[in-house]
Formats: structure tokens, sequence, C-alpha cells
């Protein structure tokens, strides 16, 4: 290499030059593909009759792995996946949505923890994220950041996609790098999260093949399917019509017989009896095994749907002659999601405010399943069949919640495609395979910062031979109490249900103490699905394996336990913004993040200054949410009015008259003095109508969402008085919102302060 030398001309200099990092020859492309809520039984491949050709296609081409563990929540896998260390030990041990001041639950990947594209990258990889993220924690989701983690503060080049858990695949809140953006169509011209997603990954894939042919890429692509809302376009939900009618035992029944002629399962696997708080399919109403066989066409709609995406994925990597350089790795970030409960919800954010769905209702919106019209989830009795063979599902850590699909796709190094492995391996184990594959060591410093050593091992030997040994004989699981640990061979699992269910959950299992846990054991090399507890026999296996989960806990950060989303809060991180009395947002910009405004469930006063036009004034003042859970404050035909959805049932209030030409005041206040829940509308500081909401406002209105838009409002409106953006049609300085419970106290008068000295 040539020295720098400066001379007078550059004739008389030497110039040296700074090699970018270079892979080896040959180094591979990643793609990593994380879905989500996906059960262990519900691919083609792992022995349903749900149409995924493309991801057989995988399978067929490369291996799949039947005892595949992840952590039983989005977040937590997704964190073990990108760092090579358990959840727990990188401040994942639950959701971001609740960061707790905790090491292990603070929602924040620390800098000791490199992640996966941030090491490639550092060695000459491009690196892609697309689609959902779920790992910055709650205050860090809104247009101010900071953006340390979002995808490109971890070590992506390039993002598109949405942040929280879950979106609407209609009209979602989308994310282009570290900024906000619109979706690029409408529903009404065919958008759809999932195509839209694909199309960005294959445009930034091309993009950098065209500036950059011989730099390999590594590709995170993170559908939002198949978690809730459950949603595709009509062709291919009634596809599935009439495929789910003989119901959800049936359905198990037939999936476990092609596990079993599949290899996916061995022999002698037992099945285990459907538990007594799922419905006995036989035993329902017709009109209700009609609307849950529904649920389920909606289901396999949108699998398939977002199987025809991957299919469009891997069809142009193989046009573009990249897909057999391509290490593919396919996974479920959990086990099936029960969070539609007994009788499935037609919204979605009923589930999260601990309300069960009326099924006559849902009955009579059936053919709006799936559609733009609801954010639906299927029944638990799909959960349960969707998991074959296996018990419960997503937030246990039973196998059910814990043991997902992985379908791993490289002609280079997989010689025995078709083959099924049984090693047992974790979320952690990913980075290391993936870094071995591409001939990188994991490194001991980055940016100045120690890190932490990984917790995974390589499943590089397990594509050659199915002999190989398995990668670790040991893993610990918790989640929301739920707890186990694997070690050779031997899992136990306690029993524990908690209070972060549902209603009717509390009602079906009751919550219990963790020192009455009762652990149960199972022999996991000769019991596939967790069906026969040997702990009477094993006392002695019991003990020590709770002894060593208990290390593992405390190596890991696991501490302190609590199983209850409310019981979390008490711990929970404060707003960055405190307790304001008055806040004004104005009108021009995007959304107001949710997290960051005024607790208005506390009671408001909201109060807008608008000249009403010649025209006539129309227009929304301010809108949260949409018809699935929202509110809107808005003037049509001159008329103020305001409309409070609460999961879709409508409370609306609206003036007795028009606003006329020139300057007035309007206001809307929430007004909850003397426990009631009364909405005002004001003009000019007069109250000109009224009405009662049946419900409190919720904590939170949507799951993911744009925030409190002013002026305007965007994708699905509120209510059917109106189509957005429905901008104002009047110059607006603002909305000022106060916090009747925050107003600071006025000072008291002179003669009370004398007489209370005089007192003292």
């Amino acid at each position: 290499m040539t020295r720098l030398h400066l001379g007078r001309t550059i004739a008389e200099s030497t110039p040296e030059f700074h090699p970018a990092p270079k892979p080896a020859a040959g180094a591979p492309n990643v793609v990593v593909i994380v879905l989500d809520d996906l059960g262990f039984g519900q691919l083609g491949c792992f022995g349903s009759d749900l149409d995924t050709p493309a991801i057989d296609r995988l399978a067929a081409e490369g291996l799949r792995y039947n005892r595949f563990h992840v952590t039983a929540l989005c977040s937590p896998t997704r964190a073990c996946l990108l760092t090579g260390r358990n959840h727990h030990a990188v401040g994942m041990g639950f959701l971001t949505d609740i960061p707790i001041g905790f090491p292990g639950y603070d929602g924040r990947i620390p800098r000791s923890a490199a992640t996966l594209p941030r090491i490639l990258r550092d060695e000459g990889w491009s690196t892609f994220a697309v689609g959902k993220w779920h790992l910055a924690p709650r205050w860090e989701q809104s247009a101010s950041g900071p953006f340390d983690r979002w995808p490109l503060g971890l070590g992506f080049e390039r993002h598109y996609g949405f942040l929280a858990g879950d979106t609407n695949q209609w009209t979602p809140d989308l994310v282009r790098d570290n900024g906000f953006v619109d979706p690029p169509r409408t529903p009404d011209e065919g958008y759809h999260l999932t195509e839209d997603l694909t199309d960005q990954a294959i445009r930034l894939i091309r993009d950098q093949q065209h500036a950059t042919p011989d730099k390999p890429f590594f590709l995170y692509f993170a559908t939002g399917a198949m978690h809730a809302p459950h949603h595709a376009p009509r062709e291919f939900i009634d596809a599935y019509a009439g495929r789910f009618d003989d119901g959800w035992e049936a359905w198990r029944e037939r999936l476990f017989a092609r596990q079993l002629e599949l290899g996916i399962v061995p022999a002698g696997t037992k099945l285990a009896p459907r538990p007594p708080w799922i419905d006995d399919w036989a035993a329902l109403p017709a009109d209700e095994r009609r609307l849950y066989a529904r649920f389920m066409e909606v289901f396999g709609g949108f699998l398939t749907h977002t199987d025809q995406q991957i299919a469009r994925l891997l069809a142009f990597l193989e046009a573009i002659d990249e897909l057999d350089n391509t290490i593919v790795m396919l996974i479920s970030d959990n086990g099936t999601s029960a969070e539609g409960g007994p009788v499935g919800t037609f919204n979605e954010h009923r589930f999260t405010h601990d309300r069960v769905d009326d099924v006559q209702d849902t009955l009579a919106r059936i053919d709006d399943l799936g559609g733009p019209r609801s954010y639906n989830h299927y029944p638990w009795g799909w959960a349960w069949a969707g998991n074959t063979p296996l018990r419960l599902w997503k937030r246990f850590t039973w196998l059910g919640g814990v043991r997902t699909p992985l379908v791993v796709r490289w002609p280079a190094r997989i010689a025995a495609a078709g083959e099924v492995r049984s090693q047992f391996c974790h979320a952690v184990d990913l980075l290391p395979t993936v870094l071995e594959a591409c001939g990188v060591a994991p490194p001991a410093r980055v940016d100045g910062h120690d890190q932490l050593p990984v917790a995974g091992a390589s499943l590089v030997l397990t594509f050659e031979s199915a002999e190989a040994p398995s990668p670790r004989g040991t893993q610990y699981f918790e989640m929301l109490g739920s707890r186990a640990i694997y070690h050779d061979g031997w899992k136990a699992t306690t029993d524990h249900v908690g209070r972060q269910l549902t209603v009717e959950w509390e009602r079906v299992e009751g919550s219990k103490d963790f020192a009455t846990d009762r652990w149960s054991l199972f022999r996991l090399d000769d019991d596939f699905s967790e069906s026969t507890d040997l702990a009477d026999e094993h006392p002695d296996v019991v003990a020590a394996l709770v002894e060593r989960w208990w290390f593992e806990a405390g190596h890991n950060n696991v501490l302190p336990l609590e199983d209850a989303f409310t019981a979390r809060a008490v711990a929970m991180e404060p707003s960055p913004n405190g307790l304001r009395y008055r806040s004004t947002f104005q009108p021009g910009g995007g959304g107001i993040a949710e997290d960051l405004l005024p607790p208005l469930g506390a009671g408001f006063e909201a109060r807008a200054t608008v000249d009403g036009p010649d025209g006539g004034l129309e227009g929304v003042l301010c809108a949260l949410g949409d018809w699935s859970n929202g509110w809107a404050w808005y003037v049509v035909d001159g008329v103020p009015a305001a409309a409070f959805n609460l999961f879709g049932e409508v409370t609306m209030v609206q003036a007795p008259a028009v606003v006329g030409v020139g300057r007035h005041e309007l206001g809307l206040d929430y007004d909850r003095a003397g426990g009631g829940r009364v909405l005002r509308l004001r003009v000019d500081g007069a109250e000109v109508a009224s009405a009662d909401l049946p419900h409190d406002l919720p904590f939170r209105w949507q799951i993911g969402g744009a925030g409190l838009l002013i002026g305007r409002d965007a994708g699905f409106p509120v209510c059917d008085d109106y189509q957005p953006p429905f901008p104002l049609s009047a110059e607006l300085d603002g909305v000022t919102f106060e916090i009747p419970m925050f107003a600071p106290r006025a000072p008291a008068p002179a003669a009370e302060v004398e007489q209370s000295l005089k007192h003292e």
C-alpha cells in the first residue's frame, strides 16, 4: 500500500486511498423473512392445507427445522434474532410499548450488543430493513426520535415499514428511513401493505445491484402478516370458502395426520385433547360455526396473499441471478395468537381493552371481515389448531408459544434438499449462523463498546448433516411470568397464567402467584408435543431444572418477574414531555404521536379559532384514529360536530346551527366532572350541544396509527360524515388542549395567607 506524500503539485505527490471493507469473493446475500403470529402447523410444508407454494418451495429446496424456538412474543424474538443474545440480556424482556426501569425491560438494545446488520454493514454488505420494526421504545417513536433505535440507528442503511407492533394493512402508518410518509396509493386504488413492502424490497435491492453489483446485501423482510388485523383482497379470502366448515378439531386432526406423513413431527407424537375452554365445534350453533369458519377463511386468504408476495421477491432474486447465492431464512416470531378471544373479534382494539365481542354484532358484519371496515382476528380455537400438535400459544412458554417454523434455503451448503432437521435451536442462533456462513467473526468491540458474549451458536454444521449436534444444550424461557427451561433433553414448564390476559381468560384460568406455580416436566427427545408430565416421577430433575432456571434468570436480567400490564405501568419510564396543562398543536406537519399527547382521557378542553370563509366553513379541525377506534372534531356545511368512535360504537354531538362568516372560537370539551363522560360543543364560549359517552376514553386509541392530525385527516375516517383528507377550508392557527386536572393552582388571597400564618 502506498503512503500519502504531499508535494507542491499532483505530479510531485503520492495519493493514499482508504479501502472500503470488502467481503470475500462469492460471499452470499442474506434474506431473513420474519412472519408474525404464525403457528407451528400453519404452513403447507409444516402440515397444513393452507396454500403457501412459495414457502413450500423454499422448504423443498432447503431444510425445515422442527425444534426451532423463539421467545413467545414479537419484540423479544426480533431482538434475539438481530443481536444473537437472549432477550432480557439486551433489555427486551417484553414489548417496547412498556419500557420499565429495570435492565431486562427498558426496551433499548444496548451498544454492547451490536446487531447483525451493523456487523455486516461494517464488513461490506448493504443492509435493508423492510416491514415491521417494534424495537424502538415507546417514547422514541415520534417524528423527533431520538432515532438511535430505529432501523438506521441499529445498522440498517435503508428502512421502509412501520414502527409499531401492528398496523392497518390498508392504511398503514409508514416510515421511510427516519421520517413518516404516506402510503403511495389508497385502498380504493388497490393498496395493500404486504404488496407495498415487497415492491419496496425489490426496489432497494435493484438500486443497490445497479450501483454496486459486486456487493452482497442483507435484507430483513418483516411483514405485518400474520398478525392481526387479518386483511387481504377479497378474492384470496373467497378462495377458501367452505374449507373450514367442519371446524377446528377436524382441521387439527387432518393437519396432524399430514405432519406425521411429512415427517415434520416424529412417529409416536401424541395429540393433546381439546382444552375445556375451547368450544366443541359440534355443539356450537350453526350461525356461530358459519362466522368462525369465515374468520379462518380470512386468515387463510391473508397467508396465501403473503406467500404470493414472498414469491414475487424470490422471483426477482432469481431473475437477477442472485437467488442461489442468497441464504434465505424464514421464521415466525412466536406461535399463534389467541388475542381474538373465544369468539374472535371484528375489531382487535377491543382485545387491548379487555372487551369480548358480541357474536350477533359480528355476524351482522360477516361480509366485512378481512376488508377495510374491519380490524379482525380469528377465535382462539383456530389458534389452538394452528399450533398442532402443540398446546397453548403466543405469550406462553409452552411449546405452542415458543416453537415455530424455521426454513433455510442455501444451495451452496445445503445438498440434502427437502429434509427435516431436529436439532434444538433458538432465535439467538441465527446471528452466529449468518456470520459463519458469510465468513465474518463477531467483533469484540464496536464504537468503543466491549461486546456482550454472543449467546447463540451456529447452525451451519446442521446444513450438511442431520446428525450434527444441537448448537445448545440449555435454554431458558420467560414471558409475562410464564417460565420454562430446557436442558439436555428435559424441559420444565410452569402452569403460570397471569393477569396479562383478557377478562375472558381470567374467567377460564384465573391468576396465580409465582410461588404456587407447578413445574411440569417433559422429556422432549421422546415427547415432541409436551404431552406427558413426568414431574411426579422425577422430582429431583424438576428441582435441578428450577434451580438452573433461577441461575439463568439472574445471568440474563430476567428479574423482577411480573405477569400484568398494569403492574408494569407503575415502573414505566415517564413521558419525556411531563404532565402539561396546556398544549397547542399546529397544522402543516405530520401526526403528533399519541404517546406524546397530554392524557386526554382525564378530561380536556380544546379550542380553535377560525375565520369562517364566505363559501362556508368545512373540514377537520383535528382527528385521531379511524373507524376502528378514534375521534374527530370537524365541520360539515358550516355545522361543528364531533364523533367519538369507541371500538366501532359511535357517539356524535352536533351544533344546531351553522357558524357564520367571520372569526369564531370553536370549542370541544370532554368533561369528567362528577364522574361523568360528557362531550360539549362550544361556539364563541357558549355551549351549543352535548352528549354522554357510554364508555371511558381508551388509554390508547391505536396500536400504531398516524397520531393526532391537525386541520386534516388521513387513512380511514372516524365516521361516515366525511372522507379524508377533508382539509379545513379556513386558516387555522392551531388547536389548543387544556387538561383541567393539571391547571395551575391560583395563589391564595393575602387575607387567607395572613390568617394561616397566625394559626401556625
